[in-house]
């Protein structure tokens, strides 16, 4: 009997260390309280609903999944000596607490005579695999897609057949675990979910992403995000149906367009091999300024920022879309991060920690590199004096404000006109347009000018230049 430890990798199929657990395996879950110190309502209620269907599907071929609650370096240990385990499977997690936890399991297991064996399985290609001619790592996207895109992918893998005949004990329910229900409309969670959401978009929306990808009122992006985080959904699964959307595309726009889908696969596994090389970035900007950045840091500004009560339509839509689904569409991300890092020229830490509480696809890696990009701190970051005008950015996208009256009802009446120049309104027309939708917190174009001469400080230049 081999043991397979579910983590970030709640499938069946395409699962790299469950494939490698040769004979009679005994897959197994546990919840450590020192992770669980990091969940959030809505990130756990989508992990349980994905582990209530992963065990349904070992039930189905007449095993079980062993759920525990403790340290895993205490729980497996004791599980293989009861099983007569000799090899623990395991796919690699890239956040520092995982690795942590992985060095406690591995010494845990080594001590207790049984083999500790990883896998590669949430990226394509594991961070050190992809260089500089140098063999250093890349700081630049662009370049790291070059090799990404032409380096040859793995074929997904076949779920296993020999399923251990053990029974396991019910799943925690959410309180059980210490967390409330989570107040968003989490998505269904699972394997035939993620895989009827992948095969959806590749039967036709992919054709239209790089077109449509950054209107948030369309239906053309995948939102497998939350499925590729939590591991619902393997990435060879994911990129072999975009390679037979590519061969089946009815014109070069529509090739083009799968490759644009396949770059942000790319930009996902950028940001992990940014982490594995530089893992204080999760707390420390990767960008080094001369002088630091002094952060603005207003409170209640912030407090704005978060309720969705900004003023500034385009942003408020993405707050409360985040609130309301735990979940925000990519263009919006950005539009946001930009704003609270620019127009609020509040510290990217403040925002990074309030998507990692409320997003249900929060990955440390992906997130953590969107804020520092936004922030003009990152890799390949945004350049400090390109600073988005959300006022632009919501015409831009959002033209007919069908996305920001579908989560702003206090503007469901008000013409897009009104609502992309809300920022130029006088009292009176807001007044009667939308009595309950606030003025603009902050003038634009003022705090653009005091955030260039923030990062000009920062970088030990004369702001008045």
């Amino acid at each position: 009997m081999e043991i397979h430890w579910h983590r970030n990798d709640l499938r069946a199929t395409d699962n790299v260390g469950l494939a490698a657990a040769e004979s009679d395996v005994l897959p197994v879950f546990v919840f450590d309280d020192q992770v669980l110190d990091h969940g959030s309502p809505p990130r756990v209620a989508f992990m349980l609903d994905a582990l209530a269907e992963l065990r349904s599907w070992y039930r189905e071929q007449g095993g079980d999944l062993h759920v525990a609650h403790g340290d895993p370096s205490a729980v497996l240990p004791d599980l293989a000596a009861e099983h007569g385990v000799e090899t623990v499977h395991y796919n690699v997690d890239y956040s520092g607490l995982a690795q942590e936890r992985d060095r406690a399991v591995r010494a845990a297991l080594s001590d207790a005579g049984v083999s500790a064996t990883t896998h590669q399985d949430a990226l394509h290609h594991e961070p050190g695999s992809i260089t500089t001619n140098a063999g250093d790592p890349y700081s630049v996207y662009t370049y790291f897609w070059r090799k990404w895109r032409d380096r040859e992918k793995e074929e997904p893998y076949d779920a296993p057949e020999d399923i251990a005949d053990v029974s396991g004990r019910s799943l925690p329910t959410l309180d059980e675990l210490g967390f409330e229900e989570p107040t968003a409309d989490v998505d269904e969670a699972g394997m035939t979910t993620a895989r009827e959401r992948l095969d959806a978009f590749v039967d036709g929306p992919i054709y239209e992403y790089a077109e449509e990808r950054d209107d948030p009122a369309t239906s053309k992006t995948s939102r497998l995000s939350p499925h590729l985080r939590w591991g619902t959904v393997g990435p060879r699964t994911v990129y072999a149906a975009t390679e037979r959307a590519a061969a089946d595309a009815p014109d070069e726009d529509a090739a083009k367009s799968v490759e644009e889908f396949q770059g942000e696969l790319a930009w996902r596994e950028f940001y992990h091999h940014v982490l594995h090389f530089n893992p204080e970035v999760v707390t420390q900007n990767y960008k080094e300024y001369e002088e630091g950045i002094d952060w603005h840091d207003d409170p209640d500004e912030i407090a704005a920022w978060k309720e969705g009560r900004t003023g500034y339509p385009i942003v408020d839509a993405g707050m409360r879309q985040l609130r309301e689904e735990a979940w925000m569409h990519n263009r919006v991300r950005m539009i946001v991060a930009s704003f609270l890092t620019k127009d609020l020229m509040a510290d990217w830490r403040h925002g990074y920690a309030h998507f990692r509480d409320h997003l249900v696809d929060h990955n440390t890696a992906s997130d953590n590199g969107g804020w520092q990009w936004a922030a003009s701190t990152g890799t390949d970051a945004q350049p400090y004096f390109r600073i988005f005008n959300p006022m632009t950015q919501g015409e831009r996208y959002d033209p007919n404000a069908k996305y920001i009256r579908e989560y702003v009802p206090e503007l469901a009446g008000v013409n897009p006109d009104t609502i992309h120049s809300w920022h130029e309104a006088d009292e009176e027309t807001r007044e009667f347009a939308a009595p309950d939708y606030p003025a603009p917190i902050v003038d634009h174009g003022e705090r653009r000018e005091q955030a260039l001469a923030m990062f000009k400080r920062a970088r030990g230049e004369d702001p008045d230049e």
